[in-house]
């Protein structure tokens, strides 16, 4: 006897695009976690509620030692929601499943902080493949983005008329530009663009990237905080400048 379907209802599935950070680990991977651990400590919810990419591709390590790594992740409340360029033995039910086929970006390296004498002190080191330029459009935020929000526009340059708050972050594909007070986060050219610039009227961030490279609040220069500047990416290192 056959059953049959009377009632087929279809399934409506459909493809959609999300911003991720990808984290490349190296050994030894107590050295890795105390440097990850070094730049959350620096910029406070840095991995919070944020989606992450483990990328083990040139890590030599079997599946015992990638579940340590999971496990350690999760204590430091990194959602890792993929694990691309894993071999098939790395993965067993329960693991974040396997991912190809990410477009390239930055591969951020997160070396130990050292103290800034001047603005054009470099940034953490990274490594990243030539991309061509892309037409970019553009996002105006017309209130002030407050603690907690993301404002996450990776087709082009995001400008906010006002404030960014202590907690909150703006994440562009291009350039950032905030008329107010930047006391949050701002990262630009964020699926990268080493030619994206940040201005803001009054510099007191949390956290500053261009292109993958990184300045928390440590790392900026005294005399610039409170000034309005801008901030452009030179030879990997963030230069900064006060604006008139």
């Amino acid at each position: 006897m056959s059953n049959v379907l009377t009632d087929a209802r279809s399934i409506r599935i459909k493809g959609r695009s999300f911003l991720a950070l990808m984290l490349s680990p190296e050994l030894p991977l107590d050295e890795w976690l105390a440097r990850l651990d070094d730049l959350a400590g620096r910029s406070a919810g840095f991995f919070l509620e944020r989606p992450i990419v483990l990328d083990v591709a040139e890590l030599d390590i079997d599946r015992h030692q990638l579940k340590g790594l999971l496990d350690e992740l999760a204590r430091r409340n990194v959602r890792v929601m993929g694990i691309e360029g894993g071999r098939p033995s790395l993965f067993e039910p329960g693991m974040p499943p396997a991912m190809r086929g990410g477009r390239p970006a930055p591969d951020i390296e997160v070396p130990a902080a050292e103290p800034v004498a001047t603005a054009a002190e470099t940034a953490p080191a990274v490594r990243r493949e030539p991309q061509a330029a892309k037409a970019l459009s553009s996002m105006i935020v017309r209130e002030p983005v407050r603690s907690g929000q993301s404002i996450i526009f990776p087709e082009g340059d995001v400008t906010v008329i006002g404030s960014v708050a202590s907690g909150a972050e703006i994440i562009a594909g291009g350039s950032v530009h905030i008329y107010g007070t930047l006391r949050g986060r701002a990262l630009a050219g964020s699926v990268g663009n080493a030619g994206a610039r940040i201005f803001c009227r009054r510099l007191e961030a949390e956290l500053l990237a261009i292109d993958g490279v990184y300045k928390t609040a440590e790392d900026m220069a005294p005399d610039l905080r409170g000034q309005a500047v801008q901030l452009w990416l030179e030879n990997d290192s963030i230069k900064a400048e006060r604006l008139n």
